[in-house]
């Protein structure tokens, strides 16, 4: 019996077992009832697929003080959006992923969903936990691998799940915008050396190989999801935090727990490969339909990778529209049929490889507006070693760095809404005014996460290339930064306004505050190096504004063509 059915009839719907709480006048989940349940049948009524269930009265707790007139109590809250637990779902390619929120749902529930969820060590390729006060990067994978029933017909049976959709996904510090970058699975990279770790535990090392697909660095030679993560550092220079991967079956259950998903053609497509057969115009998906939709590439445009991967990014779209569409949010039921779908389809790395952490990843996500998460596609052209045929593409060296670059530098490819660019003006503004005399810039210089003897390197630069004498190297910070930041008090706000010139630091390193003592006993502005840190006499300063790039929104609908 799973965690639903413990101490109640086995086809109680969880959506009818949620009460209010006197208390705190939230609802909650009641999945076990440690008192006694009576003999005696109750008042019967029929459930969702028309049988007759037994109605469970709901038991006060002890000491709860006085309850409430419930009424029909059993039923699930109406339009209760404030209350409402969240869940949220992504499908992607031939792949999906969840992001999972449960509220007070309850202790069983919470260990039922923990048992669904596997988990990969894939060594430093991953962070140890996930941190909600940062950006953060998660790259999404959908494997090709053909398990579990009704997926021996897909293409290559005898696969060993290489990376066949790939969604790097960045989330902006301030959760004003986010951006979902697709890799084409047939991109030629060099897939660095990665260690994986055996089924036995012991660790093998897979050796680099240049000129590779993109979609080798999984599978291949027994590598694991952490060697994708590093292919991507060595690709884009962006570094995934964290990993999601799913297989075909994820895009099947996830799809039918919301009860379809609404996609929009701009011709009919009858397919024999992928078995997709849709007239023109809207469509609701699941299921099968939905698992044809993603794989089919003959459908599309020039019947490639590339006009496959935007019609998958219109189906992401559309699948986040609704999640958070009220229909899903304010029925319990549905949430948890979700979620229970949605654990059951992901493998993470052990960082993230909890519930609860789950949870606060879509919490974050959760505040980015839909019309700010962009969908954007690396920047490619045809590799010239294919010839006449074209096979395969390679990074544009033109388009594609300022696309990584804006990413790298937390930049929305998306308008800045108002309170973004009000509280970019404030820092700007930080940059402007009078500035001290470098010989008069008194500063003492942390390393908060930038390479070794950056500190060093930094002070060097600064007294022997800019004249900055009054500075001294404190050595490490109590805890490392994502980013440098520069602490100054209010009177030290023109040699702040110095240095932030000379090190082509931005507005935003700059936090007032208060100074700090040095060594001879004088106030000195605090400077921690943070993972940023580019190399002394390197600017800190990343692009301000996104390429021009063709992309799309998660708040748009669009016919896939």
């Amino acid at each position: 019996m799973d965690a639903q059915g413990r101490g109640r009839a086995d086809n109680i719907d969880p959506a009818d077992q949620w009460v209010i709480n006197p208390n705190t006048g939230e609802y909650e989940l009641r999945l076990g009832d440690p008192a006694p349940q009576s003999s005696v049948p109750g008042p019967r009524r029929p459930d969702r697929g028309g049988r007759a269930t037994e109605v469970v009265p709901q038991r006060g707790r002890r000491g709860a003080g006085p309850q409430e007139p419930q009424g029909r109590r059993g039923r699930r809250p109406a339009k209760e959006k404030s209350r409402a637990r969240k869940v949220l779902a992504w499908t992607a390619g031939g792949t999906a992923v969840a992001l999972v929120a449960v509220g007070t749902a309850g202790y069983l529930y919470i260990k039922h969903l923990e048992g669904n969820v596997t988990t990969a060590d894939v060594g430093s390729a991953a962070k140890s936990g996930f941190s909600k006060n940062g950006a953060f990067n998660i790259l999404i994978i959908g494997t090709d691998k053909r398990t579990g029933s009704g997926n021996e017909g897909y293409g290559d049976r005898n696969s060993v799940g290489h990376a066949d959709t790939n969604i790097l996904l960045h989330v902006s510090k301030d959760r004003t915008n986010a951006t979902a970058l697709s890799i084409p699975r047939d991109l030629i990279v060099n897939v660095p050396q990665c260690t994986t770790v055996e089924p036995d535990g012991t660790r093998k090392v897979v050796p680099a190989t240049d000129g590779e697909r993109f979609n080798t660095s999984l599978g291949q030679e027994g590598r694991d999801p952490g060697c994708t993560m590093r292919t991507v550092k060595a690709a884009t220079g962006i570094v995934p935090d964290h990993f999601m991967m799913v297989d075909f079956n994820a895009v099947k259950t996830l799809t039918t727990a919301v009860g379809g998903v609404d996609v929009c053609l701009a011709h009919a497509v009858n397919d024999d490969d992928s078995h997709l057969r849709l007239p023109a115009g809207p469509s609701r998906i699941q299921g099968e339909q939905a698992l044809a939709f993603v794989r089919t590439r003959h459908s599309w445009g020039n019947r490639g990778d590339l006009d496959r991967i935007k019609a998958q990014q219109k189906f992401m779209a559309s699948l986040m529209r609704k999640m958070s569409s009220s229909d899903t949010l304010t029925d319990p039921g549905k949430l948890f049929h979700l979620a229970d779908a949605a654990t059951k389809a992901l493998t993470v790395d052990k960082g993230i490889g909890k519930v609860s952490t789950l949870k606060d990843v879509a919490l974050e996500l959760k505040k980015v507006p839909p019309k700010n998460i962009s969908f954007v596609t690396v920047p490619v052209k045809d590799n010239p070693a294919d010839g006449a045929v074209h096979k395969t593409v390679v990074v544009d060296p033109y388009l594609a760095p300022p696309v990584f670059d804006a990413i790298r530098n937390d930049v929305s490819f998306t308008a800045v809404k108002e309170k973004e660019k009000a509280a970019k003006d404030t820092a700007a503004a930080r940059l402007k005014g009078s500035r001290s005399a470098a010989a008069d810039v008194r500063v003492r210089i942390f390393n908060g996460g930038a390479e070794g003897g950056s500190a060093q390197d930094t002070l060097t630069w600064l007294q022997n290339d800019k004249g900055v004498l009054k500075s001294e190297n404190a050595g490490n910070a109590p805890a490392e930064l994502a980013r440098t930041t520069l602490e100054y008090a209010p009177g030290q706000a023109s040699q702040a306004r110095e240095l932030a010139s000379l090190m082509g630091l931005p507005g935003s390193a700059l936090k007032p505050g208060a100074s700090a003592t040095g060594s001879q006993g004088l106030p000195a502005m605090t400077l921690t190096l943070g993972k940023d840190f580019k190399g002394a006499g390197v600017s800190f300063s990343g692009p301000k504004k996104p390429p021009s790039v063709d992309k799309s929104t998660a708040d748009k609908v669009e016919c896939a063509s």
